[in-house]
């Protein structure tokens, strides 16, 4: 597993938001309904010098709002599916918009396998403490899926 350092100062991403209390397979909910409807806030999405999508992200935070993990061994929280935009972008009727703080992170490319359980493993062997939820990063430009892991609040 390539696991690579990267900072990402603060960002937004609007969005449909769900909770772990709507239930199993609400995440997979929230990205049908969100694709299903990208045509809403497809003109507030931020682009890059080429006209593509900057990023799409799946986003946790715990149920205050800190963007620290999920409660219960990592089973209650907030999700947000959507695509990165603009700070002064709002979000429209149905839609949320989070801004996530800045975090120095530990980037894993999702290439099969439990990342997840690999990264915290990593992170255990290492006595390197989560400073933050994880975040879901879907490149725009090659599709490849990324799981970031906030080490230091910036």
């Amino acid at each position: 597993m390539k696991v690579e350092r990267i900072e990402k100062p603060a960002f937004a991403v609007i969005g449909k938001e769900g909770s772990t209390a709507d239930g199993p397979g609400f995440v997979q909910r929230l990205w049908a309904d969100a694709n299903g409807h990208f045509d809403q806030v497809e003109r507030l999405a931020k682009r890059d010098e080429n006209g593509g999508l900057v990023g799409i992200w799946g986003l946790m935070t715990d149920f205050g709002r800190d963007f620290q993990p999920w409660a219960e061994d990592f089973t209650q929280g907030l999700y947000l599916a959507g695509v990165e935009c603009d700070e002064a972008a709002e979000a429209p009727d149905g839609w949320t918009k989070w801004t996530v703080p800045g975090f120095a992170c530990l980037a894993a490319a999702c290439d099969g396998g439990d990342t997840f359980a690999d990264m915290m493993a990593y992170l255990a062997e290492r006595h390197i403490p989560l400073a933050g939820a994880v975040q879901d990063f879907t490149c725009p430009k090659t599709g490849k899926n990324y799981m970031l892991f906030p080490v230091k609040r910036l």
